[in-house]
């Protein structure tokens, strides 16, 4: 690479945008001095929720999970409450409102666990992951397209679920491993800066 010569993006150009994702072209000079094509999904983010119903340091305590209807998945998917980020929305509001929304259930305490980038070989999305804690029953605000429905599972069976491979969702994964590896028996876990 010649000196002077900045790693990152050169140009880029907008191929398509929709309603959640947008896709650039974007030309990029590479760590090694190379430059190339590559195309990006945009996605503003989202934030993701493992609702416990009982305290973190239960003998097995139990979380809400969604089974939701996924096209792509061809069927239904047992997941945890996520949703997009708005414009300007901070990602714990999206994580309250999204639980809200999904389950009807408002929760006293977000406790963040971390954020990470789903696919980075071809997206910019990242997803925050809270645990809500102190969960307040009540209804909730479905979207035309959100087919769901609520199942409340110990901890230790979300984990066997995953081994079974019912469940499927990255992001759930993820949230449930890291809530049984993180949090299950900590007294007071703190907030993770992510």
């Amino acid at each position: 690479m010649n000196e002077g010569e900045e790693v990152g993006r050169i140009s880029s150009r907008r191929a398509y945008a929709g309603r959640v994702i947008s896709v650039d072209v974007d030309t990029v000079r590479f760590p090694n001095g190379t430059s190339g094509d590559l195309e990006m999904v945009r996605h503003p983010g989202a934030s993701a929720v493992v609702p416990f119903l009982d305290d973190f340091n239960e003998p097995d305590p139990r979380i809400i999970l969604i089974r939701q209807y996924r096209y792509a998945a061809e069927g239904f998917v047992y997941e945890i409450p996520a949703g997009r980020l708005d414009a300007g929305e901070q990602p714990e509001a999206c994580g309250h409102r999204e639980l809200q929304e999904e389950t009807g259930y408002s929760a006293e305490r977000l406790v963040k666990l971390t954020t990470f980038y789903t696919t980075p070989g071809f997206t910019d999305e990242r997803i925050h992951l809270f645990a809500a804690t102190g969960l307040m029953a009540g209804v909730s605000k479905l979207e035309s397209d959100e087919i769901l429905d609520l199942h409340v599972v110990p901890l230790s069976s979300t984990i066997g679920m995953i081994g079974s491979g019912e469940i499927i969702d990255g992001k759930s994964m993820v949230g449930l491993m890291f809530a049984a590896s993180f949090l299950w028996q900590a007294p007071d876990p703190a907030p993770n800066p992510g």
